[in-house]
């Protein structure tokens, strides 16, 4: 083998190429923007949109590589990342859909808008796959710095900047206090940057437990503030208020993601030591979200914090997931990333739909909704139905995936808990649903008496339109299709080594058993 070879089988870029493919799109969306002005908004959200997709076709046909690991291993495109660089890039295709007329209206540049949407993309799918330390904090800054200037990306609106402020100072925190847990890990491994390396040099130390110890609480207080776990949930009520509202559409599912898969990889990998430990603080946390987000939920007026601390709640339950470190938790958990992507970004879009129409956010203006809006009214309650887990939708089948698996691994309380809050979650969904439907015209808010007639001609508003009708068939066929999917999480899980490593220790832990012992189980 030539020295050209040897460096192309090292470097593997073919790994990166669903990557390349968004920042193709990325530079096309610039260069257009530049050279063609205001009226290459008629088609760059398309493009945009036709790159995404040529992205995850790129991620198909990845899938069960040979080779998975590139550029000197720093990334690894198991099938683990593929997925969630899979629902990343389709909630910001989805997004754009739902944003063109947003932003127009809200008379701000569409073409930057997209530009920064699609860089927030490509740090959430090359974090999903990232396998080395200086790797994984390029990409999580290049996630948060452009969270932080989509939130505040509508400059005249005061409650944006307000948003993007807060949501900078914290982010800027946890960015800190999660480098520091890193830079922890690189000194107490002598020197090590690649997962595996570090794992492997943690393992042969024991003298190296209190500053592992601190290592694991700092690395899960940024991770937790990724995914809106309690208590590092602060930012996440008042930046889904102030952002626009596509912004939040994406934050809650692409970047909270791209969160899971970096918990996943790094937990796993290498605090596979003190798995215990690691276990019960996310066990914690789960409680602390899940209770809460659910409970505070239940008092808010405005669509978007109520939107807010359900996403909190959400949190918690797919984290009962990765607590219960088997196949089945680690597939559920995926599972319902998935389904999760269509059902919330289903009701964000009705929920930009209404914005768009009446300017209002409360839910008391949504009184009789019905009358005028049929379409925003069914999309908008089967997604919340689904989202509180009632059945047949998809919903349901993600929080009953979950919660078997929890109930395998033997987290009984956790699963119980589970279950209470999400019939609390249902309650303050169908309040909504009853505001829209149930409601006499008499008490038809003001917001839907002047509720304007829905042109879907006018610019902007068909990209509307496809992806309500997309979130609504998803969300109701993706109950009846719900195995497929859970297969395909499934072997995700399975095929993934980093993941079969840490479960195997406990199957053999299982099968030497004593004879004796074996005798008295039958």
């Amino acid at each position: 083998m030539d020295f050209s070879s040897a460096v192309a089988s090292q470097l593997n870029t073919g790994a990166i190429l669903p990557e390349g493919l968004v920042l193709i799109t990325l530079m096309v969306v610039l260069v257009g923007d530049i050279v063609l002005g205001r009226s290459s908004s008629r088609w760059l959200p398309y493009a945009a949109i036709a790159g995404l997709f040529g992205s995850m076709v790129a991620l198909a046909f990845q899938w069960d590589a040979a080779t998975s690991l590139a550029f000197l291993e720093s990334f690894n495109a198991d099938n683990l990342s593929i997925v969630f660089r899979g629902i990343i890039a389709l909630s910001a295709a989805v997004t754009i859909t739902m944003s063109i007329r947003y932003v127009e209206q809200s008379g701000t540049s569409l073409a930057e808008f997209i530009a920064i949407l699609l860089t927030a993309t490509l740090g959430g799918m090359f974090l999903s796959g990232s396998n080395e330390l200086v790797m994984i904090f390029i990409s999580l800054e290049m996630l948060s710095i452009s969270s932080y200037l989509l939130t505040g990306y509508t400059k005249r609106d005061s409650r944006s900047n307000e948003a993007a402020l807060k949501y900078l100072l914290i982010g800027a925190a946890s960015s800190a206090i999660f480098l520091y847990g890193v830079s922890l890990l690189y000194g107490l491994s002598g020197g090590k940057t690649h997962l595996d390396e570090i794992a492997a040099a943690l393992g042969t130390g024991g003298e190296a437990s209190l500053g592992l110890a601190i290592a694991l609480v700092f690395a899960i207080a940024g991770i937790a503030f990724k995914i809106s776990a309690v208590p590092f949930h602060q930012w996440t009520p008042d930046v889904y208020e102030g952002s626009p509202t596509p912004v939040v559409a994406f934050l809650s599912v692409g970047s909270k993601a791209a969160g899971f898969a970096l918990a996943l990889r790094l937990l796993v990998t290498v605090f596979d030591s003190v798995s215990s430990e690691w276990h019960f603080i996310f066990a914690a946390l789960a409680i602390f979200s899940m209770v809460l987000g659910n409970a505070v939920a239940l008092a808010q007026t405005s669509m978007k914090r109520m939107l807010a601390y359900s996403s909190i709640g959400q949190a918690g339950f797919v984290m009962i997931g990765a607590i219960a470190g088997s196949d089945a938790g680690y597939s559920s958990m995926v599972f319902y990333l998935l389904v999760y992507l269509f059902m919330n970004l289903g009701a964000f879009a009705c929920v930009i739909l209404f914005t768009l129409r009446t300017g209002s956010d409360q839910i008391s203006d949504y009184a009789g909704l019905y009358q005028k809006d049929p379409l925003v009214t069914l999309v908008l309650s089967i997604c919340l139905l689904s989202l509180g887990g009632i059945p047949p939708l998809v919903g349901f089948f993600g929080k009953i995936y979950l919660f078997w698996a929890g109930w395998q691994a033997g987290l009984y309380g956790l699963v119980l808990l589970g279950l209470v809050t999400s019939v609390v979650s249902i309650y303050y969904y169908i309040r909504v649903v009853k505001m829209m439907v149930v409601k006499e015209p008499q008490e038809m808010s003001e917001a839907v008496k002047n509720y304007p007639e829905i042109r879907w001609n006018v610019s902007g508003m068909r990209p509307l339109q496809v992806g309500i009708i997309f979130s609504l068939i998803t969300t109701c066929l993706g109950g009846i299709l719900s195995n497929p999917l859970f297969n395909l999480a499934n072997d995700a899980i399975v095929k993934t080594p980093i993941l079969q490593s840490s479960i195997a220790p406990v199957v053999e832990e299982v099968t030497e058993l004593p004879a004796d012992d074996i005798v008295l189980m039958n």
